[in-house]
């Protein structure tokens, strides 16, 4: 099974080839206890994610975000307005309901400072 940069150049090698085809010739096959092909899309896409530079699960800080994701460090803001931090990060900082921050706005940045600090 090819991984890294050596799965994105077979790909690209390919081209405009069936998804099936891509992932039978970049070795992301078993046998069926019948001795069938199985293709393995699954572990095919999670490759060419990691070798795209994008993790779906490590140890760590991911075991806290919900289904083992990676924490971005990346916040949206929401339709309504608002920009939410969630819990994974709260989690990490042990945050609890209640705490209060002061919001200083910089030119291109915002800081939250815990108020017990400021005391």
């Amino acid at each position: 099974m090819l991984t890294g940069s050596d799965l994105l150049a077979k790909v690209k090698e390919l081209g405009e080839v069936s998804k099936s085809d891509l992932v039978r010739a970049c070795g992301y096959v078993s046998t069926k206890k019948n001795g069938g092909e199985r293709l393995n899309f699954t572990a095919f896409y999670e490759a060419l994610l990691e070798a795209k530079g994008v993790s779906l699960g490590d140890s760590g800080a991911a075991g806290i975000g919900k289904g083992g994701r990676k924490l971005s460090y990346i916040a949206t803001v929401q339709g309504n307005g608002n920009l939410l931090i969630g819990k994974a990060y709260t989690a990490l900082l042990d945050l609890k309901a209640g705490d209060e921050f002061e919001i200083k706005l910089g030119r291109k940045q915002i800081r939250l400072l815990p108020t017990e600090e400021l005391k």
